[in-house]
């Protein structure tokens, strides 16, 4: 009788029915050039995480619908990456998942995100740093206008709680003073917060305004 009881148990905790790894999903969103790639990296490397680059994973599984000849930029299908990001968080073996990109908030399933940062930066060094990458003309005003009007931290807010959601400013600062930030946020929540900076306001206070939103 005890050992079909214990086979019993044995049947009742199998693989099917043990509980699944609880999964840190953190979304490192903001405008171009405000050091997503190099921080998430940096991120990815001290939590031992799965990095995903939401372009790379774009061109590499074909999730696009076409090209903005305007802005020459590739166009995502977002419903088919988001059913993408769904099975890759869901498939993954670790525990922590970053996931790089400025429209990540809105193709990762909502329901799986743990944190979703909003790297800014001052649009005087941003402009500098965008015009050293070959920005220019219209996606360099539409790219500053972006980030002066809040564009990505409105998109997160939009579809996500305000407690999943942190502003960090990545003005003159490194590549790990910046990941340090974000780690000890993940160590305190309560150290998550929106509304660190007013580019608008400080353009204006500067007279900066009429020179850096063009858009």
């Amino acid at each position: 009788m005890l050992n079909l009881y214990i086979g019993g148990l044995k049947n009742r905790f199998s693989a099917k029915s043990r509980p699944t790894m609880t999964k840190q999903v953190i979304l490192i969103t903001g405008t171009p050039c405000t050091g997503k790639t190099t921080v998430s990296h940096a991120l990815a490397s001290k939590l031992n995480a799965l990095y995903i680059n939401l372009t790379e994973l774009a061109t590499q599984e074909n999730l696009t619908i076409g090209k903005d000849k305007k802005r020459n930029t590739t166009i995502i299908n977002e419903t088919r990456m988001k059913q993408k990001t769904n099975q890759i968080i869901k498939q993954s073996t670790k525990k922590n998942i970053i996931i790089d990109g400025h429209y990540a908030a809105n193709v990762v399933p909502k329901q799986l995100i743990s944190y979703v940062f909003v790297l800014r930066r001052n649009p005087v060094e941003l402009r500098k740093i965008m015009e050293k990458c070959g920005f220019k003309n219209n996606k360099l005003w539409e790219n500053l206008a972006s980030e002066i009007l809040d564009v990505c931290l409105v998109d997160a807010l939009n579809i996500q709680t305000t407690g999943k959601i942190c502003e960090i400013d990545t003005t003159n600062k490194s590549t790990k003073e910046v990941t340090n930030e974000i780690l000890a946020i993940l160590a305190d929540p309560k150290k998550c917060c929106v509304g660190i900076v007013d580019w608008l306001g400080k353009l204006e206070q500067e007279n900066l305004l009429d020179e850096y939103l063009k858009i």
